[in-house]
């Protein structure tokens, strides 16, 4: 699993595309600039893996836009500990980004492939999420609660009700909210009862699942 000095000026390059399209937040441009994001694709995309694109991976899901991994990173705010629920594990990628952060990160994944292939990956990157759970990710991770920040990487037709239960008071959920285009959206919790809704424009994502059996 090599990394050379070439995929590291990729990286470099890629950040300055980033900044550019206005990502701000230094520590998710730094995790950006360090983690070797063609080791998530599948091998034939290498050459590809630092533009600013998504791409298929296993399961008919994809690896998303390094701009979108950034802009959902940067809505969260994480600080060093955070406690951090992700919905859709998928490639990994965005996983590790928040690992990089210093968040503690658990993450649910509904595709079997993908949960293995993250299960393995992980190790041999000295990647650390505190816990990788195959599940519903509409059920979110009820034993593990509360949670200081919560990212949905998946199109979700609407808030799963337990996810908003599972998050701290001043905590904050990331979802892209819509059927065929998703509103990025942040909720961020006010009290018991009373979330704040900000919405950031449009993006494009896979279909957030639930049922695995």
């Amino acid at each position: 699993m090599k990394d050379t000095g070439k995929h590291q000026g990729l990286r470099n390059q890629l950040v300055s595309v980033l900044e550019q399209k206005g990502i701000t937040d230094k520590s998710v441009l730094e995790a950006i600039k360090k983690i070797p994001r063609h080791l998530f694709l599948n091998s034939s995309f290498e050459d590809y893996a630092y533009q600013d694109k998504a791409f298929p991976i296993a399961a008919g899901q994809t690896i998303s836009q390094p701009y979108t991994v950034a802009f959902q990173s940067q809505l969260l705010e994480v600080k060093k500990e955070h406690k951090i629920l992700e919905i859709g594990t998928g490639s990994g990628y965005q996983t590790a980004v928040l690992c990089l952060l210093g968040a503690k990160v658990f993450s649910v994944e509904r595709q079997k492939e993908l949960f293995k292939q993250t299960s393995l990956l992980f190790p041999k990157l000295n990647i650390r999420p505190k816990y990788l759970s195959f599940g519903d990710g509409y059920k979110g991770l009820p034993n593990y609660a509360p949670f200081d920040s919560i990212i949905v990487t998946a199109g979700a037709p609407f808030i799963p009700q337990p996810l908003m239960a599972q998050l701290k008071i001043g905590g904050r959920l990331v979802i892209p909210l819509g059927t065929e285009v998703q509103i990025m959206t942040l909720l961020i919790r006010k009290n018991e009862t009373q979330f704040e809704k900000h919405e950031f424009g449009e993006f494009r994502f896979v279909p957030l699942l639930e049922d695995k059996n």
